[in-house]
Order: C-alpha cells, then structure tokens, then sequence
C-alpha cells in the first residue's frame, strides 16, 4: 500500500510539473519531441508535458524600443556626421520570431544600423537636416519590409541626435547669418516700395488742392513743437534763393529787392545822411573827410 501512495504521490507531481502561469504579454512557442506546435499558449494557466516531451520557447509580444548606437555617415555631398536612432519593435508572430531568425533583436538592431546608413548615404546633409520624418519613413519602410518574415513590426523609426562637425557648424551659423540679413533687406525694401506708392498718392491728392499741403506744413509743425527739446524747420522752395533757379519766380523776387534797395537809398539822401550799405555798395568820400564828417579843426 504504501509503495503505491509513494508512486501517485511522485506521479502527481511530475504531471502537476507541467503546470505554468503565463503573463498577459508573454507567449510560447512548443516544441514537442522537437517539433514546434502550431498554437501558441498564453496568457494563463497553461499546461506542458514535463520530463523534456514539451519545451517552450516565451517571447514578449510588447513594444520594444532598440536603440541604435551613434554611427558614423558620409553624406552624399562628403560630410562626416554621427547620427544614433531608436526603433520600436513589435513582435507580431511569435512563431516565425522564433523559427525563422536565431535571435530576432540583434538581428533586427544590426539591420537598423546598416540600413540607416545605407539611407542617410544618399542624401545631402541640408536634405537630412530639413527632412527628418522623409528619413524616418524611408528607413522605417525598409525595415518593415525586411523583418515581415520574422514576424517583427517596426512601428517607427527617430533620428535622436545628429551631429556634425565644429567646421561645418560655424559654417551653418555664417549661412544663417547671411540668409537672415537678406531677407531683412528685402523686407526693408519692399517696405520703401509701399512707402513710396503711398507717398505717390498721397501727393497726388493733396496736388489738387493747393490748401491740403499748407495744412499739413502746420500740422507737422504743431507735432514737432509738441517736444520740449525740438527744433522747427521751415522748408524754402530752392528756387527762391539766389542762384537756386532759373524760373521766372526769381527774376520777379531780383526785381522787388532791388526797388526796394533803390527806394532805400533815396531815402537815405533825401534826408542827408550817407546810407548806410554793405559790401562793394559803400559811397566813396571826398579826400580828407572821415566816414563820421568833416575834417576836425584840430587835425584828429
């Protein structure tokens, strides 16, 4: 009796040996006497055939994040730059993760590596830098199609960091540099443009009315007194100083200031007093008379 409790006591144990809990995310791949099963266990309480009839294969069906050391690339146009990724993996069939490629994750991390290079290789460095998503895809598109008969999914492909060399940064700098200079200047000039049409007709509307320029004189005026410490300046048409023009306004403006010269001197002599006059335009006197009268009697 008691040799048969001890064989169901030790025969209990090894079927109760075959006994796993498996997690939400985990699933195996059996192989029985050698022959991989063609259902999957998982997730649960799952039953194998102890004494090596069954052995099990668990793969984690979660996303993996693989990151891919800096590598060193030489774009198309002969810059050496290092550029280091990450790339999100799905197990989509445990099966073909397990029987088609020994080990599915360096396998897939060594493809990753070779591929972004192959892809960045082709481009130029200004196409990398602008163009990031256009690399992402590219690369992730090629791994996808690659790791499908592993049964592995790449979910997406990023460019963490990429970094170029202390000479062609300050290069970038100077080129930045530039390109925002030019486009001040155009935005400057295409700002005098506007001004100017503007300008043009607003001198066209005031040129109607003679009054609207003399009202905007005094406008200008009244806003620059405004200021405690400011200066005001009247404008003078050029052609009213002398030598300034040759219109008829000056000829006019001649005439009226030698009249009035003329009447000035006559009433000067009218009155019997030398006139007093600047220039080349002083009377000369009798020999022996001062510029103040007669000749004292005492010789001074």
């Amino acid at each position: 009796m008691i040799p048969l409790l001890i064989a169901l006591f030790v025969a209990s144990v090894v079927l109760l040996s075959g006994v796993r809990v498996m997690r939400e995310y985990e699933r195996a791949v059996v192989f029985r006497l050698g022959r991989a099963r063609q259902g999957l266990l998982g997730p649960g309480l799952v039953y194998m055939l102890p004494l090596g009839i069954d052995r099990s294969r668990l793969i984690d069906v979660r996303t993996k994040v693989i990151q891919i050391p800096p590598q060193e690339v030489i774009t198309q146009d002969n810059i050496s730059i290092m550029v280091d990724a990450v790339v999100y993996v799905t197990v989509e069939s445990p099966r073909h993760a397990v029987l088609e490629v020994e080990q599915f994750m360096p396998a897939t991390l060594q493809l990753a590596a070779t591929t972004m290079r192959a892809v960045i290789g082709r481009m130029d460095l200004d196409e990398i830098l602008a163009h990031r998503d256009r690399v992402n895809d590219e690369v992730r598109t090629i791994l996808d199609t690659r790791t499908e008969q592993w049964g592995v999914e790449i979910s997406a492909v990023e460019l963490k960091d990429i970094v170029l060399p202390q000479e062609m940064k300050r290069a970038l700098a100077r080129q930045a540099e530039a390109e925002r200079e030019r486009r001040a200047k155009v935005i400057a000039a295409e700002g005098e443009m506007q001004a100017a049409h503007k300008l043009a007709e607003a001198a066209e509307v005031i040129s109607k009315n003679p009054a609207a320029l003399q009202l905007r004189l005094f406008q200008t005026i009244n806003e620059i007194s405004s200021e405690p410490a400011a200066k005001i300046v009247l404008p003078i048409p050029i052609e009213l100083l002398p030598g300034g023009g040759r219109g008829p306004g000056v000829e006019q403006i001649t005439q009226i200031v030698r009249a009035v010269l003329s009447d000035s001197k006559r009433a000067v002599q009218a009155e019997g007093r030398p006139p007093v006059l600047s220039g080349g335009d002083r009377p000369s006197l009798p020999p022996g008379e001062s510029p103040g009268g007669p000749p004292r009697s005492d010789g001074s």
